[in-house]
């Protein structure tokens, strides 16, 4: 039985990895077909939020993450979450496809796939965790890894304004797991992702009004690949996340997560055309290798924050 649900663990875990991986391609087909970045950001988290509401309303078992007692939701909390979504998420969110619109998605997901070391330095520097010898390695091993993928372009389409917003991106979702991390283990993490969802939402549709209005005007390969975004690389990508965590644990789910940007650059060489140099290939297996590293044997058992993938974890 143990054996079975490790399997089952391992492939909701890849599932979400995939799914994750699947968003750069995804947004650069929705570009293609005439959404706009604000819509597509927009429209993101309005659906991502409008379908958490209705997993919640469905399972109400999951609102306090099991068949215990459901946690308590004061306004601070309630804030915080909120905040979360409006600063934290919809400032990565924003940076990562304006990056896309710039470079390309296998560079992306890369360059953003430094984060989990940026976590690690984060963490120790806050005297929230203690520098290992093998978290020292993984970040050198990440930082050399991170240098061959920016000087490997080759004949890439190389832009330097598109990498430093990939990279703006990577350290705005590190503050944002930094800062969740406070709250994630007082809410259910479907609670807390709808709330994340929904201050998001409410931000970036705010601020595409106040910025002439959303332009909705993109035919239906548009809202195709918007509801892929929204549905598989956002909600389902996330559910799955969660139910493998909880069959395989943080460090197998974390090591699983790796395959994110591998399934970016995969789809990305059949779908877009794009292909990495062999020393970008190489840097991006450093940087992936160090996430392993990193969470090969962690300290404790730790809940994660909305939508993060276990790497996230410190």
């Amino acid at each position: 039985m143990r054996a079975r649900l490790s399997g089952v663990g391992l492939a909701l875990c890849l599932l979400s990895a995939a799914c994750f991986g699947a968003m750069g391609v995804f947004g650069k087909l929705a570009y293609a077909a005439g959404v706009g970045p604000e819509a597509l950001l927009a429209l993101r988290f309005l659906l991502a939020a409008l379908l958490l509401a209705g997993v919640l309303a469905l399972r109400p078992g999951l609102r306090s993450g099991g068949p215990g007692p459901r946690r308590p939701l004061g306004r601070r909390l309630l804030l915080t979450a909120l905040a979360l979504g409006a600063v934290g998420y919809a400032t990565q969110a924003t940076l990562y496809f304006t990056a896309l619109e710039r470079i390309d998605a296998s560079l992306v997901a890369l360059v953003l796939y430094t984060y989990p070391a940026l976590v690690t330095l984060a963490a120790v520097l806050l005297g929230r965790d203690r520098l290992t010898p093998a978290r020292a390695a993984a970040l050198l091993v990440a930082s050399g890894g991170t240098l061959l993928v920016l000087l490997g372009a080759g004949g890439v389409r190389f832009d330097g304004t598109g990498v430093a917003l990939a990279f703006g991106a990577a350290v705005t979702y590190t503050c944002y797991i930094l800062v969740a991390d406070t709250v994630v283990h007082r809410l259910a993490p479907v609670v807390l992702s709808a709330l994340v969802m929904a201050g998001a939402a409410v931000a970036l549709t705010g601020r595409a009004i106040a910025g002439g209005g959303l332009d909705l005007g993109f035919g239906p390969a548009g809202w195709l690949w918007v509801g892929c975004i929204a549905v598989v690389s956002t909600v389902v990508a996330m559910l799955a996340f969660f139910a493998g965590l909880r069959r395989t644990g943080p460090s197998t789910a974390a090591i699983l997560s790796t395959a994110e940007p591998l399934v970016t650059a995969a789809l990305a060489a059949v779908t877009l055309g794009e292909s990495l140099t062999p020393v970008q290939l190489a840097g991006g297996l450093l940087v992936l290798a160090s996430v392993v590293v990193v969470q090969l044997r962690p300290r404790r058992r730790t809940a994660l924050p909305a939508e993060a993938p276990a790497a996230a974890v410190s």
